[in-house]
């Protein structure tokens, strides 16, 4: 048609098509609802294939199945005449169907109905129609009956063996074989060709057979025919002809093909000659494509599905020894008509416009033809219809109106076949529809994109606009996008966002509106996730999944492993944070995920338990290449259990002086599996390997066999040889006993030397199997030469070096003379001596040794502790001088001197006398801070227990204290014999640090400083009356402590009737324990010795006394310082309690029950 009008029709399509203005057509929605309502012309929906057919035996069933509103009604043509379908007994209609159903029960010739059939589908909106069905009855036929007579041939010449198959629909399969029902065997030289013809490249004497058959299977009746067997004879000849190839098929030098688009193509050539000729293919102009199969030895070219590019010249070769032959097949490529875009069904709203556009392709090009219900549209003089205009491929409909429904076809044909399709034009009006569900709740996640959908329907397209809690204008642009299809995007939901949106749908029929709640929640999180872990086999592992989300919404949470479920027995836990994995064990190895679900979102998170363990041992433990004294070890390494083998331990055991202990040989890095072995002689060894990693050692390997080694002399010299007199005249030899494992051979004994040094006397030697040797008679401390040698049965060992030893030592017999002391300090002073002959030693000098002690101290009273200390100096200058260290100040000292060798010291020298001069005091024995109120500071402290001179008093220095932040530092001074003070604040809550020390005439001494407590949580008001100086408070305490004081005074008499072991007896000190002051405000330190506290024991914070390690307990048979029935201390105080009783105050007198009575007093 197009090619009528020539360029100038194609431009009027041009300029039409480009000021077309087209509305979109409707979409109509498969709602149920709609789709009941929705009037529409007929759609085909299955139809039977256009080449049809069908098997004779069975009833002929030609499809037509329709749909469309109404429902449709069918008809029938048949070779383009209209069938009656009533008036055949044998055809029938299905119900709401076209489906015809051809019964031959009661007789009749499926060939009888042969022929070409349409289906027509009607309904008042216009008619759909099927493809034209061509139905043909499948044949089988048997094989002419025909008498062969044998094939004679020569070997070495080409035979075909023809089978002409008996012409059948469709065509059936051919393929041949023997009497036996074994298949012909094909090979390069013998193979079947394309029409089933069995080609022989050249015959052989073993081709000789009398029952060659080809056989035919026609597939629609499941049925083998069979013909008549050849019987091939060949006469065989001495030497076969070697001859050229020549092609048996196809013949000539060229041919041609033609093949359809979208088809098979087979090519073939099969040749003959001796020896057999090899085919090979080309394409000219190219390669083979990746599409080109070789099938059949090379002999057959196939493409499974040929497209326009397979068209061309196609060339097979064939050759052998003597020559080559070629043939060209010249193939082209037809095509049917095939789509590029079939029309689609259109639904359009009154004066809208819309097309239909069919276009098709094929070799050569197809011809388009439009019909409308059936019928070609130039000749539909029943329906005018200005607002429909044909050009071309495309129908153009202009402001349609209600009742110009229709189904139009198309028809694309060329010589090679046909295309048809339907597609209806329906004419919609329909007044809005909400199409979802009402009133529908959306949770969304906050800062998510949220979409709220509100699917609607109408003809014309109805307007769509969206409101939020029923006010305001239209909701679109900004935060907010509508869509086509009536959904509302919010970009990022917000808590604002919240609330009731209604969506309302409006056309010229009407308008309908649906409402969606919005509600947007918190996000669910997985805030501490769980983290990648190795865990030893046997401990626990544990992951976290701590979860954060909105608290309106129930969470999940589950856990897998390896992505399965997780079964959560007795020994799985998991709490709300986290998964317990007690006891690992390899099993538990995995990716564990802890996924967090609400209804709207989840959160998932992922880590891999990897269990270690101890390596296995090592196996198969292999000797090799054994020498004099090494061999090879090899094994092979056992399962690391995820931790990498570090060190692999070899040990070894011999069965001749310790059988069944197995000793460390040696070690070596874990990526090692084969080492050579260092080995002693005269061993019988067998070996193990234990495994190391990070974990641990794996167990030992099984044994290796037994590997003896031969002897040899000792080739190690004993270790640690030594002389040394223990008496004065004697010198013991002695030396570390070679281990088992170095003795080399039987017998070890070793052969010890000695001589005096410089005397130039001869060697003295004895031999022993043990490891000293005492020589007696020497004079006191002279020198030796010694050395010593191995020797087993296999001969003498190597000597060792020559060391010097010495005999005993004795006193020495000079002191030291002339000691004096010089620049006396208050805590050191420097001491001098005259030495003494080195020959008085009587040994090997090794200090001169001061003895010193603490005589008294010049402070009056004060008791010290007159233990002897010694210090030690290594001098061996003419003019010796030392100093004495770590003296206490003001102290009065005596010191002596002694010479001393490694076992003696000699006589003592004079005894020296002196006094350290005036030092710095220590620290107050206590400083006690006590803040009774929120406004007033009591301090009270002690003197120090060493004062290292005279006291003159002491300086107290504080400044307050805010965290970081510190005041002004303050002083007070006081005379020695205040040891309180009362500070008064200026504002409640002000805090203070102290810093007290005592002072001497040299100095302040060792500072205590304490910091006043924090009052914050206690409830002062200046309003709040003290409690404690209210009279009837006063009054009321009194009364109590008198009638408890007469209690425990009955108490006690009672107890102690028939006491026999009273403790006053036994520690005769004062009652009380109050400080004297003398006149001038100094302290007595006499009076105060009991207030010492305890060798030992440390200050408390509070400046109190920690209770010494001293207690009732080491004087009692039992542990709890119980009494006796008298009431008596089981035990009595021992001489060591009496020494070291220190205390005062806190000493045993106030636990005992007549000292108690007297305190209370």
């Amino acid at each position: 048609m197009l090619a009528q009008g020539g360029p100038w029709a194609l431009s009027v399509i041009s300029l039409v098509l480009l000021l077309w203005q087209e509305v979109s057509a409707i979409d109509v929605p498969l709602d149920s609802k709609i789709q009941q309502d929705l009037k529409q012309p007929p759609t085909i929906m299955k139809q039977s294939l256009k080449d049809y057919i069908v098997d004779p035996r069975d009833n002929i069933i030609i499809e037509c199945e329709a749909k469309g509103n109404p429902v449709p009604t069918f008809s029938w043509r048949r070779n383009g005449k209209f069938f009656n379908v009533g008036k055949d007994p044998r055809v029938t209609m299905r119900k709401r169907s076209g489906t015809l159903e051809i019964s031959f029960r009661s007789g009749g010739r499926p060939e009888d109905y042969e022929g070409e059939y349409q289906c027509f589908a009607s309904n008042d909106f216009g008619t759909a129609l099927t493809s034209k069905i061509l139905l043909r009855v499948s044949k089988s036929p048997l094989w002419p009956k025909e008498v062969l007579e044998p094939v004679v041939v020569s070997e070495g010449s080409p035979l075909v063996l023809a089978c002409n198959p008996p012409p059948g629909l469709p065509p059936p399969l051919t393929f041949w074989m023997d009497s036996a029902m074994m298949p012909i065997t094909q090979d390069k030289r013998v193979s079947m060709g394309l029409n089933g013809d069995l080609y022989f490249s050249n015959v052989l004497a073993k081709d000789s057979h009398t029952d060659y058959s080809c056989n035919a299977r026609f597939l629609f009746t499941h049925t083998i025919q069979q013909k008549n067997p050849f019987t091939l004879k060949v006469q065989t000849s001495r030497k076969v002809a070697v001859t050229t190839p020549n092609f048996l098929s196809p013949t000539g030098t060229d041919s041609s093909r033609m093949v359809m688009r979208g088809e098979k193509l087979n090519l073939e050539c099969i040749a003959s000659g001796v020896p057999t000729p090899s085919i090979k293919w080309f394409k000219k102009g190219g390669d083979l494509n990746q599409k080109v199969k070789l099938d059949n030895f090379n002999k057959t070219l196939r493409i499974d599905s040929v497209s326009e590019e397979d068209a061309g010249e196609y060339m097979c070769m064939a050759n052998n020894q003597i020559g080559s032959i070629r043939h060209s097949i010249y193939v082209q490529v037809k095509a049917a008509p095939y789509w590029l875009d079939q029309p689609s069904n259109l639904v359009l709203a009154p004066d809208e416009n819309g097309r239909l556009v069919c276009r098709a392709n094929g070799n050569p090009k197809p011809h388009i033809q439009w019909l409308v219900n059936g019928e070609p549209i130039e000749s539909d003089s029943s329906l005018p219809n200005p607002s429909r205009s044909v050009v071309g491929d495309t129908i153009m409909f202009r402001s349609v109106q209600i009742g110009s429904s229709a189904v139009y076809q198309c028809n694309a044909s060329n010589d090679h076949g046909y295309l048809l399709a339907n597609a209806f034009v329906s004419i919609l009006d329909m007044a809005p529809r909400m199409l979802g569900p009402k009133n529908q709740l959306i949770k969304v996640i906050e800062n998510n994109r949220t979409f709220l959908d509100c699917p609607y329907f109408g003809s014309p397209l109805p307007e769509l606009r969206w409101f939020k809690n029923g006010q305001g204008s239209g909701l679109d642009g900004g935060h907010y996008r509508v869509y086509i299809n009536g959904t509302l995007e919010i970009k990022r939901a917000r808590a604002e966002d919240q609330g009731t949106y209604t969506c309302v749908a409006s056309n010229i029929l009407g308008k309908e509106e649906n409402q969606v709640r919005l509600e947007v929640k918190e996000p669910t999180r997985i805030v501490r996730a769980p983290e990648h872990q190795s865990a030893i086999r046997g401990t626990m592992a544990r992951f976290d999944c701590r979860v954060k989300s909105d608290l309106t919404l129930p969470i999940t949470v589950t856990w897998l492993k390896d992505d399965k479920p997780l079964s959560l027995g007795s020994r799985l836990k998991k709490d709300e944070d986290s998964l317990s994995i007690p006891n690992v064990h390899e099993g538990d190895e995995g990716t564990y995920t802890c996924t967090v679900r609400t209804e709207i979102d989840q959160d998932t998170a992922s880590a891999r338990l990897t269990v270690l363990d101890r390596p296995d041992a090592p196996m198969d433990l292999e000797l090799s290449d054994p020498e004099a004294r090494n061999v090879r070890l090899t094994w092979i390494h056992g399962d690391d259990h995820n931790s990498p083998v570090t060190l692999f331990v070899v040990q070894f055991e011999e069965d001749r002086w310790q059988s069944g202990k197995w000793q460390n040989l040696s070690s070596y890095p874990g990526d090692f599996n084969s080492v050579i072995l260092e080995l002693s002689p005269f061993v019988n060894y067998q070996f193990r390997v234990i495994a190391v990693n990070s974990v641990g050692q794996s167990r030992p390997s099984l044994p290796s066999q037994r590997y003896q080694t031969s002897g040899a002399p000792p080739d190690v010299i004993p270790s640690g040889l030594k002389g040394w007199g223990t008496k004065k005249n004697n010198m013991e030899i002695s030396w570390e006993p070679l281990l088992d494992t170095e003795r080399n051979g039987p017998n070890l004994n070793y052969s010890v030397w000695w001589r005096r040094k410089d005397t130039g006397e001869e060697w003295s030697n004895v031999t022993t199997v043990g490891t000293k040797h005492i020589v007696h008679d020497t004079e006191t401390y002279v020198p030796y030469e010694i050395k010593l040698q191995a020797v087993n049965d296999f001969g003498l060992g190597r000597e060792s070096n020559i060391i010097i030893g010495y005999s005993g030592e004795d006193k020495p017999t000079a002191p030291p003379t002339d000691l004096r002391v010089s620049k006396i300090d208050s805590t050191k002073v420097n001491v001098h001596w005259t030495p003494v002959d080195p020959s008085t030693v009587l040994g090997e000098f090794k200090e001169y040794r001061v003895y010193y002690w603490r005589e008294g101290s010049m402070v009056k009273g004060l008791r010290v502790n007159k233990e002897k200390r010694t210090k030690g100096f290594y001098s061996t200058v003419a003019q010796p001088t030392g100093i004495l260290t770590d003296l206490q100040p003001y102290s009065h000292y005596r010191i002596y001197m002694v010479v001393a060798n490694n076992r003696y010291e000699g006589p003592p020298s004079n005894h020296v006398e002196f006094r350290t001069k005036e030092g710095v005091p220590e620290a107050p024995k206590f400083f006690k801070i006590i803040q009774r109120s929120t406004d007033v500071i009591h301090l009270e402290w002690d003197k120090p227990l060493e004062p290292n001179g005279i006291l003159i008093g002491y300086k107290l220095r504080y400044q307050t204290v805010n965290g970081s932040r510190v005041g002004l530092m303050q002083m007070e001074s006081f005379l020695p014999n205040v040891t309180t003070y009362t500070l008064r604040l200026p504002e409640r809550g002000i805090r203070y640090k102290f810093y007290l020390a005592a002072l001497t005439q040299v100095g302040a001494g060792e500072v205590y400083a304490e910091e006043s407590p924090h009052f914050t949580n206690e409830a002062y008001s200046k309003d709040q009356v003290d409690i404690a100086t209210q009279g009837w408070f006063i009054g009321l305490m009194c009364a109590i402590a008198l009638i408890i004081l007469i209690l425990l005074i009955v108490c006690f008499i009672k107890r102690s009737r028939g006491g026999k072991y009273p403790v006053r007896e036994k520690k005769d000190l004062p009652l009380d324990a109050v400080d004297q002051k003398g006149e001038d405000g100094s302290f007595d330190y006499h009076s105060d010795e009991d207030n010492k506290p305890l060798q030992g024991s440390q200050n408390s914070l509070d400046g109190g006394v920690k209770e010494s390690d001293d207690s009732l307990v080491d004087y009692g048979e039992g542990g709890d310082g119980q009494f006796n029935e008298d009431g008596s201390f089981i035990g009595q105080y021992t001489v060591k309690k009496d020494k070291d009783e220190t205390e005062g105050n806190e000493s045993s007198e106030a636990t005992s029950p007549v000292n108690a009575i007297y305190s209370l007093a």
